[in-house]
């Protein structure tokens, strides 16, 4: 546990380098064509540069617009224009840690609302503020421990 907490906290700052980025707009044609065409670069031009045809990095611009192109291929694209390709991942919920906690705090609601189910039906409600409590600790249980059913 305490190896993968490590982890966690030195991938923390480098996720949030990109956080900044989330707002950023992809241009509708894609960086690539978006690039070329505002440097007036060509496609034969581009198409000489990674030795493929005109026709060829015309396909990469689509493949880039439609979602389908290789990360190899932006990479290679970007260097030739002259560009560095920068990729990484953002957690939706800000950080690491808030996507634990929040993952771990949807856990534990439906573990002890199974077992307040169950309590019910034999007569032995708890009151909301003992299941609140009971959410609480399990959650941060469920932090401590990080238990690989925490992500199915």
């Amino acid at each position: 546990m305490k190896k993968q907490r490590l982890q966690i906290q030195q991938l923390e700052p480098k996720l949030k380098k990109y956080s900044s980025l989330q707002d950023v707009a992809t241009p509708t044609i894609g960086w690539v064509k978006t690039i070329r065409k505002t440097l007036g670069i060509t496609l034969q031009q581009l198409g000489y540069k990674l030795s493929i045809s005109k026709q060829a990095v015309s396909t990469i611009e689509q493949r880039e617009q439609d979602g389908s192109i290789t990360l190899n291929s932006l990479r290679q694209a970007a260097n030739a224009l002259d560009m560095e390709l920068v990729y990484g991942l953002i957690p939706k919920d800000g950080s690491l840690e808030n996507l634990i906690d929040r993952k771990a705090r949807e856990l534990a609601i439906q573990i002890v609302s199974r077992t307040s189910n169950t309590m019910k039906l034999e007569d032995q409600e708890n009151s909301k503020e003992r299941i609140k409590k009971a959410i609480d600790e399990r959650a941060d249980e469920l932090k401590r421990e990080m238990p690989k059913v925490l992500w199915d």
